[in-house]
């Protein structure tokens, strides 16, 4: 199984980086994590927002290509860990990769998450995009542990 994670935004502090690197590295190699960064679309041309998550929604579709598509979105539905675990498993066994995107700071194109698998929330807080990585790195990680068996502190 593939696992990207799709997100708008470059140039990101160091330890964005580190965090995403620490948590990449011990996720399974069979699980291929990788991460597609994309530019966001300039905010300094006058082009209303919903226009710029309209161009922002095309490139992400293509980094998503032959993938499930899981937005991250505040609006979303609230998984446990249990949950990423469980659905990451079936996509697992039914030899589906997965895309989990993250948009800019303006959100998600509503027509997107209108075609996505699943749309989900990592918390009802407002966090950094940048952040939002790394916590999903981390959430990723923690979801192959449970599905390896190894125990989980919250059962």
């Amino acid at each position: 199984m593939k696992i990207r994670v799709v997100a708008l935004g470059h140039r990101m502090p160091a330890w964005v980086a580190a965090g995403w690197q620490e948590y990449a590295r011990r996720v399974p190699r069979e699980w291929a994590l990788d991460l597609v960064e994309l530019k966001p679309e300039a905010r300094d041309r006058g082009k209303p927002v919903s226009q710029l998550l309209t161009l922002e929604a095309e490139r992400i579709r293509t980094g998503c290509r032959s993938a499930r598509m899981v937005c991250l979105d505040e609006r979303g539905a609230s998984w446990t860990t249990q949950v990423l675990a469980s659905e990451l498993g079936r996509c697992r066994d039914d030899g589906e990769d997965v895309a989990f995107v993250i948009g800019s700071a303006d959100g998600l194109d509503p027509a997107l998450l209108g075609k996505a698998a699943a749309v989900v929330a990592i918390s009802a807080l407002t966090l950094p995009h940048a952040l939002v990585r790394v916590v999903l790195a981390e959430q990723l990680y923690r979801a192959s542990a449970v599905l390896a068996g190894h125990p989980y502190h919250r059962e």
